[in-house]
């Protein structure tokens, strides 16, 4: 599965759990799908900027390390988390069609580095 695959796969568990009100751990993450778990970041790298660029509230803020309770360090859409993460909760997941893979894939070519 390449990374833009994976990340359909993320998108559609995040936004259940959106639509449940459910942050979910890197640990979580990595047990529902199979993804090792210092893989995840760079595939939620895409999710990121494909909400960044069309305007939506940054879902992968409801991925946390389960120590800190926060994004990890590539987590760039917001600086108040907590407020991302009641937009995401507030906006209705079901209404925006999911991404396509080259949405993806597209996204993840003007992504900023990973720090």
């Amino acid at each position: 599965m390449n990374r833009a695959q994976r990340a359909q796969q993320l998108w559609s568990l995040l936004v259940v759990a959106a639509d449940n009100h459910q942050i979910l751990t890197y640990d979580r993450v990595a047990r529902a799908t199979g993804v090792v778990r210092p893989s995840i970041g760079d595939f939620l790298r895409p999710i990121q900027q494909y909400c960044t660029e069309n305007d939506l509230p940054p879902l992968t803020s409801i991925v946390v390390s389960d120590r800190t309770g926060l994004p990890g360090d590539g987590f760039i859409a917001a600086e108040d988390v907590p407020h991302a993460q009641m937009a995401v909760f507030r906006f209705n997941w079901f209404e925006h069609q999911a991404p396509s893979e080259v949405d993806f894939a597209s996204s993840y070519s003007r992504a900023p580095d990973a720090r």
